[in-house]
C-alpha cells in the first residue's frame, strides 16, 4: 500500500479563517529555520545494505506489527470529534495552536516523504518493506493534522511543499540518531498530553488529543525500528566519536524543543500545562526510553541544566527580535546573540551525561 498525504490531500482548500489567511501556513510550513521541521535526504545506497541479520528474530516480530496496520481505521473523525469554534477562540491561542500544528503536519509530513524515497530507491526488501509501512503511518499522521487545519479554513499544501521545502542532507547514521530520537519524543510528547488531558478533561480545547493515545504507538514503533537499524552495527552506537555524536544530538533535540515550547504559552496554559514542568517530563521520559540503545543519557537535572535552557530561550527570542529590526544594528545584535546561543550550546554539551551498559535485547513496548 503506497499512500501519501499527497495522493489524500492534494490541496490547501480555500477557504480563510479570521484574521489568517491560507498562505500564512502555507509560509509556516515551508519556512526553513533552526526550530522548523527540516525535509532530509540521505546516502540511500547505504541505507539500503543493512544486512538485519544479527536483529533478525526482533526485527520479524516488528515487521509483523507493523504489517498487521492496528490503526487502520484510526484516523478517521468520528462521533467524538466535537465541533471547534475556531472563529471564537483566543486569537494568541488560535495563533499558537494552528502553529502547533502546521508544525506536527510539517514534521510528519517530513518523515513520509524521507521514508517514501527509501522505499522507492531501495532494492533491500528488509528495508523497503519497513519503510513502505513507515510512510503509510506518518501519511495518516500528516492527513489528519491537515483535516483539522482546513477546519480552520489553513491547511498545508502538501504536495507543493515537497517542492517548495528545503532538503538538508544527512549521512544515514545522523539520519538515524535525529529520527530514532524525533519519533520517541514524539511519543513521550503525545502520551504527556494524552496522560494529563484523561486526568484533566474540561482542558480539552481541541478533539485531536483524544486521539494521540494510539497516534503515539505508531512513534513509539517508528523509534523501534531505527533502535534496531543501529543494533546492526555496534559501532553506531559503541564507538567513541559517535557517543560525542549522540550527545549532540540529543542536546540539540532537547534544547530546540525547550525553545520551541516556550514559544507558545497560550498553547500550554490553555492545555493547563506548566511549559518547563512538561518538557522536563517528555525528557526524563524519552531518556528512560533510549536506554534501549543509547550508551550515555544527558543530565537533565544537573544544576547547569535549567539555567543553559532559559539562556538558549532568551537568546533565540533576541535573535528574533534582532530580525524583525532589520538594518546593521539588527544584524550585530543578532550575530551578538547567536554567540550567546553557540556558547549556551557548548555549556549544555559539556555537562557530563550519565552512562550505562546497553540491553541485550533493544526491543520495548510503550507503557506510559
Amino acid at each position: 500500500m503506497n499512500i501519501t498525504p499527497m495522493d489524500l490531500y492534494p490541496d490547501s482548500g480555500a477557504e480563510v479563517a479570521a484574521g489568517m489567511a491560507p498562505m500564512d501556513t502555507q509560509a509556516m510550513a515551508t519556512e526553513t529555520t533552526l526550530l522548523n521541521p527540516r525535509f532530509y535526504t540521505t546516502d540511500f545506497d547505504e541505507m539500503d545494505k543493512i544486512d538485519v541479520t544479527p536483529v533478525r528474530a526482533e526485527w520479524d516480530k516488528l515487521i509483523a506489527q507493523m504489517k498487521s496496520d492496528p490503526n487502520k481505521g484510526h484516523f478517521k473523525k468520528t462521533d467524538a470529534w466535537d465541533a471547534v469554534d475556531w472563529d471564537g477562540m483566543y486569537p494568541p491561542l488560535k495563533r499558537e495552536f494552528i502553529d502547533f500544528l502546521v508544525s506536527s503536519c510539517t514534521a510528519e509530513f517530513s518523515g513520509c516523504v524521507l521514508y517514501k524515497e527509501m522505499k522507492r530507491r531501495g532494492t533491500n526488501a528488509d528495508i523497503c518493506e519497513l519503510f513502505n509501512y513507515m510512510a503509510r503511518d506518518e501519511a495518516r499522521h500528516a492527513g489528519f493534522i491537515n483535516d483539522a487545519l482546513r477546519e480552520a479554513g489553513v491547511a498545508v499544501n502538501l504536495g507543493f511543499l515537497t517542492k517548495a521545502k528545503k532538503y538538508t542532507y544527512f549521512r544515514p547514521k545522523f539520519i538515524y540518531y535525529a529520527t530514532y530520537l524525533s519519533e520517541k519524543i514524539g511519543y513521550a510528547r503525545y502520551i504527556t498530553i494524552f496522560r494529563h488531558l484523561e486526568a484533566n478533561p474540561d482542558q480539552r480545547f481541541h478533539p485531536i488529543f483524544k486521539w494521540f493515545r494510539e497516534w503515539c504507538n505508531d512513534e513509539f514503533s517508528h523509534g523501534e525500528a531505527f533502535a534496531l537499524l543501529m543494533k546492526t552495527d555496534p559501532k553506531l552506537t559503541e564507538s567513541f566519536t559517535n557517543k560525542l555524536w549522540i550527545k549532540f544530538f540529543l542536546t540539540a533535540v532537547y534544547s530546540t524543543m525547550w525553545v520551541r515550547d516556550h514559544a507558545r504559552p497560550e498553547f500550554h496554559k490553555a492545555l493547563g500545562v506548566e511549559i518547563s514542568w512538561y518538557d522536563q517530563e517528555v525528557f526524563r521520559k524519552t531518556s528512560t526510553i533510549a536506554r534501549q540503545i543509547f550508551p550515555i543519557e544527558l543530565d537533565i537535572d544537573h544544576p547547569r541544566w535549567i539555567p543553559n535552557l532559559e539562556r538558549m530561550n532568551r537568546a533565540f527570542l533576541a535573535m528574533d527580535a534582532a530580525k524583525r529590526q532589520g538594518g546593521i544594528a539588527g544584524k550585530l545584535k543578532g550575530w551578538a546573540a547567536g554567540a550567546k546561543a553557540a556558547l549556551t550550546f557548548a555549556s549544555l554539551y559539556t555537562i557530563p551525561a550519565k552512562r550505562h551498559a546497553l540491553p541485550a535485547s533493544v526491543r520495548l513496548e510503550p507503557s506510559y
